[in-house]
């Protein structure tokens, strides 16, 4: 659902910008007033493998492919204000790195993925566990909210859509919510068996787990699993060309890993592997270096 920078040109760029930065700054200070903190190192990791996560995209129908968002299980893992500080990295290591999902529309893309997918989705999560106490009430409440994350950020990229005059509203909204709500699925299929798995190395824990674990999941479905994604248009992509509003547009700028190739490797697969795997290292290591920037002022207390 990464949104390019040819489909939204107008003033809804700036805008979706402005309430992603107040978003991002919210989540902040909510990570920084948390009682329960992930380690820099479990943060990194379970960035990574969010990162790791979205590269494999998923048949559904018609020739269209879905792809995890990761908000729910982020939030599930790290805590709702971590949660949308780790799918903001990720977006943003994506679209300057990887150039996937366009600079000057990155507001738009973190405002769908992060502070909806992982905040409105996480905080949904957090009440729908509280009625449901049960374990497997638990994970029921995971499922239905990554379900409905991803619901509320495709109905948020048709507003956007909308706004920006590429299509009517009543056309492109059960457009992309229809089909977002069969990619939904599997969000929640993914989210629940990765919290079932990575539960007992959540922020709570504090054991080596809950970062070898993440982290060396993460380096095997990039690495090596990243290559077999399909090649399917996802779904964002399969509505614009059927509704005739993806334009192709030279880009501003293009990274040596557009696309997720690496270039001095002819074959296709190892080059998607080797970018994966260098994607996983950078948002590791990035993570990890931000959380430590926001743990200084307690460190100094």
């Amino acid at each position: 659902m990464h949104i390019p920078n040819s489909m939204l040109q107008g003033s809804i760029c700036p805008v979706t910008a402005a309430v992603s930065v107040v978003g991002i700054t919210t989540a902040a200070y909510y990570s920084l007033k948390a009682k329960d903190k992930p380690t820099a190192a479990n943060f990194g990791a379970i960035t990574a493998l969010i990162f790791a996560g979205q590269m494999m995209n998923f048949p559904i129908m018609n020739g269209t492919s879905g792809h995890l968002l990761g908000g729910v299980l982020a939030a599930s893992l790290l805590g709702t204000p971590f949660g949308v500080l780790a799918i903001a990295l990720v977006v943003t290591i994506q679209s300057l790195v990887f150039s996937d999902g366009g600079i000057t529309v990155l507001g738009a893309n973190i405002l769908s993925m992060a502070i909806l997918g992982a905040g409105a989705g996480g905080m949904l999560r957090s009440k729908l566990v509280v009625c449901w106490k049960s374990t497997q009430g638990k994970y029921a409440a995971t499922g239905v909210a990554a379900w409905l994350s991803v619901i509320m950020a495709s109905f948020a990229v048709s507003v956007e859509l909308a706004i920006d005059g590429q299509i009517e509203f009543f056309s492109v909204v059960p457009a992309m919510v229809g089909v977002h709500a069969l990619i939904g699925v599997g969000e929640a299929l993914i989210t629940v068996a990765c919290c079932f798995l990575l539960s007992s190395h959540s922020v709570t824990t504090k054991t080596r787990g809950q970062v070898a674990v993440p982290l060396t999941a993460a380096v095997m479905v990039a690495l090596l699993l990243s290559p077999f994604a399909s090649g399917f248009p996802d779904g964002l992509e399969w509505i614009a060309e059927k509704y005739n509003f993806l334009h192709q547009s030279a880009p501003a700028f293009v990274s040596p890993l557009s696309n997720y190739a690496f270039p001095s490797f002819s074959n296709e697969m190892l080059s998607t592997g080797v970018a994966g795997l260098i994607g996983v290292i950078l948002s590791f290591g990035v993570a990890w270096i931000i959380l430590r920037i926001m743990q200084l002022p307690a460190t100094k207390q």
